[in-house]
Formats: structure tokens, C-alpha cells, sequence
């Protein structure tokens, strides 16, 4: 490819999107730039040598939507199993149905309830405080659930997530916490749910076969060695989805977020905790949830006596993390309206996808982004001529 008609930066569910988009439908020539040894950002899989596991190399990705759109759309890269995602979460040393839910319930206070009667009795637990007067994340989620449920399944995992004491987090952390009145444990409420049959990166690979787009993996974009920053911007448009306080040299202030450390285990034993998910509350116990891969294709076939686990821990993200989850505080608030009015300044530069907007993306709503991106900017510019206006931060 000698000068593309549009270069991406990230090869994520929003930079692929556009890129099939822009090949696909207009017949542009696209580069895609990669600073990772692979494609697939944060969704990309691999296969354990050992065990023949796929694993998601960067914790847990599960596909659900009720976009239509969407979903037709990802059905033509990959088909679905009939996956469902449910959760368990321990707590001193019991294990319990999650989303909090009937059986939680019932398990929980030694009791069988039915639905009226559990929903008196988180009522009356709830009725500690009023909702409206909540000074802390403490309180908000006493006022919603109770102080029992909180104490037990809130306020460890919470702790170990922010590595702060919930009373000293805004309230606003939490708008809702969901308590079902029946058994259902289905963690998802979203019409469509599965995983890729073959994987994620056989999916994310399929969106980028295509003549008219080119990856470069080992590729930073503002790497001066490669001069790719200088020779395109302004040239030709980019979209970018990497963190948007990196792209003005974090000119305006770092935003915070939260990362994950995953510590991968090959255990010998067929099965370690019989489902994919085990939150751990207890806030003794460092990490968060430990996850077990085979779990999520139990169609495939395995060797026997090897399983592959993952313990996940939560902290603050630092200069050379992978941010994972926005913080989104007011001083976070406020110095994205900074960016944003500064990327409006950019010559033919969009920003999208889950670091560009600093907005936590699930895979479907990046994809259902950079399609309505790709409907209300890039089709304009590029087929009916009209001028590309930067920015799309707050997309």
C-alpha cells in the first residue's frame, strides 16, 4: 500500500469495524496500526500451548447485545455458541448464585422466601438509609440493597476493585444495584448472547481480510523512529483509539483509570471450580474473581487432568499499565472537556472506541459506535464529498 485513504490506530472491535467498513463498503484502501505484537486489542485469544485451552488474554470477554444492527453485522465474521454467562460469588467460604437473586437470598438468610417476602425484607434492610441523603458509595449501596448484602457481596469486592474504603468513594459510583425476586441467574439480560464458536481472534482476523487493508502489528503510532504520526496526520483522516490524553502528550492531565492484573495458572485437575466465574467478596482474599477458560466452550474437547485458570486483581491503573475501566471522577470530567475541545482541533482526526471517548465500551456497544461513526462521518466525507469535522471524544 503506498498512501492509504485512511489510517487506523488500534485494531480493537472499533478500529477493525471501521477499517472492514471503509474497505468493504467504499473501497478504500485502509492501514491499520497495531503498537501490540497482535491484533484484536483487548479481545484477542490465544490458545495455551500446553493444555490447547483459548484463554482471553486479557481477562474475560463475553458477547451479548439487543442491537439488531449489531448482531447482524457480527454474524457475518462468526458464529455464536449457545453460551450463557453466570456468575457464583464465595463469601466465607460459601458459595452463592449471582446477580443477587432469589436463590442468594434464600441461601443467604437460611431460609426460603418468596418473591414478596424477599422483597419486604431487602425493603426493610434498605430502609437504614434513606437513598436520596447517601454521603458514600457505603451508604448509596446500603440505601439500595440493605446492610447485610452489602456487607457480604459489595463492600470486599468494591474495596478490592478501587483499592479504597467504600466510604470514602462518591455515591455516584453506583446509580443501581440489582436484586432479581426470582431464580433466575442468567448474568446478561440482552436478547443475543454467545462466543465465537472459533474464537475471538478468528473473528477479529476475518474483519481484517480484506485486500484493502493492511495491519501493522510492533507499530507505534507516535513512535518518532517511524515518522507515521507526521507523515499522515493531516494527510489523510485517522481514526484513533487510543487513549486520548496520550495523543496531546497528556497536556491537559493523565485521566485515571483502573487496570487488572491476571496471573495464569495451569492446574492439574480436570476441573477447578466447575463454571466459568467465582467472585471472591471476602476482602481478605487479594483477588477479585478467578476465572477457568474450559468453561466457556464446554462443546470443545480437552485433554484430561489440566485446566487452565486466571486469578484477576483490580488497582489503579499507572503510567505504563493498560488502563481497563474509567474512573470518571469530576477532575476526569473536566479534563476530558479540555480534550475533546482539543481534538475538535485536530486536521481530519476522529477518536473513538473505549480509551478515544474514555467511556467503558462493551464489545457491542465499540461496534455499534464505530458504525454509527462510520454512517455519520466517514460515508459523508468520503462518498458525497463533505468536509470531515474532528473530534467524536464524546461519540
Amino acid at each position: 500500500m503506498s498512501k492509504p485513504d485512511l489510517v487506523v490506530v488500534g485494531s480493537g472491535f472499533f478500529g477493525l469495524t471501521i477499517a472492514e467498513r471503509c474497505a468493504n463498503e467504499l473501497g478504500l484502501d485502509v492501514l491499520v496500526l497495531e503498537r501490540r505484537p497482535h491484533l484484536g486489542g483487548n479481545a484477542y485469544s490465544e490458545v495455551d500451548a500446553e493444555t490447547g485451552i483459548e484463554v482471553h488474554k486479557y481477562g474475560a470477554h463475553l458477547f451479548h447485545t439487543s442491537n439488531e444492527r449489531v448482531w447482524e453485522y457480527v454474524n457475518r465474521f462468526t458464529t455464536f455458541t449457545g453460551y450463557q454467562h453466570r456468575v457464583f460469588a464465595r463469601y466465607q467460604g460459601q458459595v452463592y448464585s449471582f446477580p443477587m437473586n432469589l436463590a442468594l437470598i434464600n441461601a443467604f438468610f437460611g431460609r426460603s422466601h418468596t418473591p414478596d417476602e424477599a422483597r419486604a425484607l431487602i425493603a426493610e434492610q434498605a430502609s437504614e438509609i434513606d437513598t436520596d441523603r447517601a454521603q458514600n458509595l457505603e451508604e448509596k449501596a446500603i440505601s439500595l440493597i440493605g446492610r447485610p448484602l452489602y456487607e457480604a457481596f459489595v463492600k470486599g469486592y468494591t474495596a478490592k476493585q478501587w483499592q479504597t474504603d467504600p466510604k470514602e468513594l462518591s455515591p455516584e459510583i453506583i446509580t443501581r444495584l440489582p436484586v432479581r425476586y426470582t431464580f433466575d441467574n442468567r448474568y446478561f439480560n440482552d436478547k443475543y448472547e454467545g462466543l465465537p464458536t472459533d474464537g475471538y481472534t478468528a473473528w477479529l482476523t476475518r474483519m481484517a481480510d480484506h485486500p484493502k487493508i493492511e495491519v501493522r502489528v510492533d507499530t507505534d503510532f507516535f513512535d518518532p523512529a517511524n515518522g507515521l504520526r507526521a507523515e499522515y496526520t493531516g494527510q489523510v483522516p485517522v481514526v484513533y483509539t487510543g487513549p486520548v490524553d496520550e495523543y496531546f502528550g497528556h497536556s491537559e492531565g493523565r485521566l485515571s483509570w483502573r487496570t487488572v492484573d491476571l496471573e495464569r495458572e495451569v492446574v492439574d485437575v480436570d476441573d477447578f471450580q466447575g463454571t466459568s466465574v467465582v467472585n471472591y467478596n471476602d476482602e481478605d482474599v487479594p483477588y477479585t474473581r478467578i476465572l477457568e477458560f474450559k468453561h466457556f466452550h464446554p462443546e470443545r474437547t480437552y485433554l484430561p487432568g489440566k485446566s487452565v485458570i486466571v486469578h484477576e486483581y483490580s488497582r489503579f491503573a499507572e503510567a505504563d499499565d493498560e488502563p481497563y475501566y474509567p474512573i470518571n471522577t469530576a477532575e476526569d470530567r473536566a479534563t476530558l472537556l479540555r480534550y475533546r475541545e482539543l481534538a475538535k482541533k485536530e486536521p481530519m482526526v476522529l477518536f473513538g472506541g473505549r480509551l478515544g471517548t474514555y467511556k467503558y465500551l462493551d464489545m457491542h456497544m465499540a461496534i455499534g459506535s464505530a458504525l454509527s461513526m462510520f454512517d455519520n462521518k466517514l460515508l459523508p466525507h468520503f462518498a458525497q464529498g463533505e468536509s470531515l469535522a474532528s473530534g467524536g471524544v464524546d461519540e
